[in-house]
């Protein structure tokens, strides 16, 4: 079942997010002196006195703004207290009580959820006289914490589990790890779009200004025939000279790198009017050096004007721009409309497949040996290639051993070959499969 969901509230800048990292123990969600930083719901899954539940952290909760993406940070906090079991309304300790506090709890109180109402910022004794005049907001004892002294954390933390709602049988079993699918590319390409559509909910913001995404956004997400994922949205990745001076930008993109890293699947979505650009090659790029299953999105398809064969003459020319990833799979889609959304999780599960396979070794050697036959290897200097068999050492992606007589003798076309054979033989597609190669003899 899933865990119990607790969201962090507040309005802008009173340290919900510092408070999120502390507890996550690494740095998900970006933290500057910047009200609005964070604008989408951050997830972290949390462990406390044997209780397990999801902690959210929330863009600041601004009911009077009319600015359209305040408005929709607003929205954002709306979806995660509509779902979250127990909400944590954060206050600032040393600004004191203010009127957008007040609006905010009576707009808590309406939700009938379980509250607990944070202090924040408490990290001198001369602030602990300023908590008295919290018990006005009709939320109970507040619970004084500093997250950048990590005082008072454990405290918030017995607090929630308290709140948490009975666990149920099996609440703390292990299942089946989910694909981590990563959804990458540049900026305004629909990403944050294709991500809603998947999940079906308003789970990141979505505008035409390119950057609204700045985070990595995890979401877990249970497809109908019971296939798990955790869905990754990114934010947009620009040419390196155009974030130089953004730090918050860069650190996104930071953090777009590190969402491919730790993905199983990445979904590198590629805007139909503009084609493979520079910046796409890039990313496709580093998709390559991680490792990663891949494919290949080419999103706002429906405003692409076309006949019979527009669709292959397209394929043939992105695989033509990516001659590196000739092996993934290219989707055609449009976000906007919802056109072929429905085939994405499909080809994921098919690409994660290939990723995660294993080849027997008395199959792989009949392969080999038949493209062997088929092109005997190299000759250099008077000696031959000789491959005496290979195994496959790992999977994710499928990586095998060569045990060759000399590794110098195995020339760059030769090896092409043996991949193009193996693909041939045994499919992966929308997966890179890696060769070792291992001298058996010992030189002179």
């Amino acid at each position: 079942m899933a865990k119990p969901l607790v969201a962090i509230v507040g309005r802008p800048n009173v340290g919900k997010s510092t408070f999120f990292n502390k507890i996550a123990g690494r740095r998900i969600s970006i933290v500057e002196d910047v009200p609005g930083v964070t604008r989408d719901r951050i997830y972290a899954d949390v462990e406390w006195m044997g209780r397990r539940f999801s902690l959210v952290d929330t863009g600041g909760l601004d009911l009077r703004s009319e600015d359209v993406l305040l408005s929709q940070m607003r929205r954002q906090a709306e979806i995660a207290m509509d779902t979250a079991d127990v909400i944590c309304l954060f206050v600032d300790g040393r600004a004191g009580l203010t009127g957008e506090d007040e609006e905010v709890a009576d707009y808590l109180r309406r939700t009938r959820k379980p509250l607990i109402l944070v202090v924040n910022k408490v990290d001198h004794k001369g602030l602990e006289e300023r908590l008295y005049e919290y018990y006005s907001l009709g939320l109970g004892d507040p619970v004084a914490i500093s997250s950048t002294n990590m005082l008072g954390l454990g405290d918030l933390l017995e607090e929630i589990v308290r709140r948490l709602p009975p666990p149920e049988d099996g609440e703390a079993q292990e299942e089946d790890r989910p694909i981590q699918l990563a959804v990458v590319g540049r900026p305004n390409v629909g990403k944050s779009s294709l991500c809603n559509r998947l999940l079906g909910q308003e789970r990141a913001m979505v505008s035409d200004i390119p950057g609204t995404t700045r985070d990595a956004l995890d979401t877990p997400f249970v497809n109908a025939d019971g296939t798990r994922f955790t869905i990754i949205d990114t934010a947009g990745m620009r040419k390196k000279k155009a974030v130089e001076d953004e730090s918050l930008e860069r650190y996104s993109v930071l953090r777009s790198i590190a969402a491919i890293d730790r993905c199983d699947v990445a979904l590198l979505m590629i805007d139909a009017q503009n084609g493979v650009t520079e910046q796409d090659t890039k990313i496709a790029g580093l998709i390559l050096a991680a490792g990663k299953a891949v494919l290949v999105a080419v999103n706002k398809w429906d405003a692409v004007q076309k006949d019979t064969r527009t669709m292959d003459q397209y394929r043939k020319r992105i695989l033509n721009d990516l001659k590196f990833m000739s092996y993934a799979p290219v989707l055609f889609l449009s976000a906007l409309t919802g056109q072929r959304v429905n085939t994405v999780l499909d080809a994921v599960k098919a690409a994660y497949a290939q990723y995660s396979r294993r080849i027997p070794t008395g199959v792989l050697n009949e392969a080999l040996a038949d493209a062997q036959l088929s092109l005997q290897p190299p000759v250099s200097g008077g000696r031959r290639l000789k491959i005496y068999y290979a195994t496959q050492q790992s999977a994710c992606p499928p990586t095998f051993v060569f045990f060759v007589n000399h590794e110098e003798l195995m020339h760059f076309a030769y090896e092409r070959y043996l991949e193009n054979h193996l693909r041939k033989s045994f499919g992966f597609e929308g997966t890179p499969i890696r060769f070792v190669l291992r001298e058996r003899e010992k030189k002179e």
